[in-house]
């Protein structure tokens, strides 16, 4: 922090002040670091970067002519599922329904 205070107190001579439309202009002499941060980006576009612009590559060669293009093997879903044994039915109601049944018929024949 006390680096950047610094930066910002030499840098005060170079820069010029650019307020934004809600603020009054200062004079070089009373730019505060606020104001001088505000107004450090158009000194480090007046300087520039040290770093290369990038290199332009060109177009990429794409997939070679002829080359047998060979589509992806496709497998099963797999599927979680719940394995439920099949439903019987009660002993009960069987033996109720076929003792209903022999009533009837007894009912019949008498």
């Amino acid at each position: 922090m006390p680096i950047l205070t610094w930066q910002l107190w030499l840098a005060r001579d170079i820069i010029e002040d650019n307020p934004l439309p809600w603020q009054k202009p200062q004079t070089r002499d009373n730019l505060t670091p606020g104001r001088v941060a505000q107004s450090f980006s158009g000194l480090l576009a007046m300087i520039g970067t040290p770093a290369k612009p990038p290199k332009t590559r060109g177009k990429s060669p794409g997939w070679e002519k002829g080359k047998k293009r060979n589509k992806r093997p496709h497998y099963p879903t797999v599927k979680k599922t719940v394995t439920r044994p099949p439903k019987s039915q009660k002993k009960g109601c069987f033996n109720f329904s076929m003792n209903i049944l022999v009533l009837f018929l007894a009912f019949l024949t008498s």
